[in-house]
């Protein structure tokens, strides 16, 4: 499995913006209770979801280089469940570089080297090229899966669903 950068919000100040405004200006009147739904799914199924907590609507660039540097460190599956787990659940800034860096060390890289890697303007490129790349292939949003680069599927989908295209990508060949 590999992680692959997409922006939900590319075009956010780099210290994002205030999470109410965004609610509001995404979702308008809709905004209130936006995430109840989500939020009792997500107790269905052990996650915490905690949008109360959400203060900051992250520009996600660099959270994305440090995923590309935890890969190269084998370590992106738990950078990726920390970043989830500090931004869905304890509302951490993950636009805020001290904020990956110390994300980075739960997920058992080290700090100093996330800190340094965070602070440069390495894979800023990469990342930038990746999401444009992924818009040109009609993806929109996340979740979005591809299977043995053959089968795509949008969306938070039941196991079966995913079972099912992960099948009729081993087939393709």
């Amino acid at each position: 499995m590999r992680w692959l950068p997409f922006q939900l919000n590319p075009d956010l100040p780099e210290a994002g913006i205030p999470r109410e405004e965004y609610v509001a200006r995404k979702f308008g009147g809709r905004g209130k209770g936006m995430y109840d739904r989500v939020t009792m799914v997500g107790r269905q199924v052990g996650i915490p979801f905690a949008y109360d907590k959400m203060t900051v609507q992250p520009n996600t660039l660099n959270a994305h280089r440090l995923m590309l540097f935890a890969e190269r460190e084998g370590r992106q599956d738990e950078l990726a469940e920390q970043l989830f787990l500090a931004h869905f659940t304890e509302g951490a800034v993950i636009a805020e570089r001290e904020a990956l860096a110390d994300i980075a060390a739960r997920a058992g890289l080290d700090r100093k080297a996330a800190a340094e890697f965070l602070a440069s303007d390495e894979d800023r490129d990469t990342v930038a090229q990746a999401d444009v790349e992924a818009r040109g292939a009609g993806i929109g949003g996340v979740p979005f899966f591809i299977f043995n680069r053959k089968i795509g599927v949008s969306g938070a989908q039941d196991p079966e669903t995913l079972v099912d295209a992960m099948e009729q990508a081993l087939a393709k060949g």
